[in-house]
């Protein structure tokens, strides 16, 4: 009976929430794993007249019309340049249809435990909205921006 012991001793193990880190810029943010459905390179865009500035518009995966936005022009960053590292990354929320973000570069996939997220303050949150910000992680010597990727998607902007 010790192999049942030794199997559920595995799978505490693994404790924290995973990540991908994206760069937009200099900085680095985090997206939740559970909201990524795909990542794809840089592909031709067809534009949606009348958009919001940041809806750069519409991409065909796999036979599935997804919208594109920029996340640099959602934070009022400088507009996109796209390079070879430029990802559109398909995000999948509960009960919605996928939409695709643009960003500079798809770095890597962490996994912060709570230990090592902090919760963001009015001033942390400079360079974007704090709505958008679900905490500050500390990985390495660097931290990362996590988002709160629902928020991000669903706001709508006042025109």
């Amino acid at each position: 009976m010790d192999d049942i012991n030794d199997i559920q001793n595995v799978e505490v193990a693994s404790e924290g929430k995973q990540y991908i880190v994206v760069r937009l810029g200099s900085e680095q943010y985090g997206i939740d794993i559970k909201y990524i459905d795909n990542i794809v390179r840089m592909t031709r865009i067809t534009r949606i007249p009348s958009a919001q500035k940041y809806f750069k518009g519409v991409i065909n995966l796999r036979g599935e019309i997804n919208p594109v936005m920029s996340l640099r022009l959602k934070f009022e960053l400088e507009p996109d340049e796209y390079t070879n590292s430029t990802r559109i990354i398909i995000i999948k929320l509960e009960s919605q249809s996928p939409i695709g973000i643009i960003v500079d570069e798809v770095k890597e996939v962490v996994t912060l435990d709570s230990a090592s997220i902090e919760k963001p303050t009015a001033d942390a949150a400079n360079d974007i909205g704090i709505k958008y910000l679900s905490g500050i992680g500390k990985h390495g010597d660097g931290l990362i921006t996590l988002l709160n990727i629902a928020s991000v998607i669903n706001e709508k902007e006042n025109i």
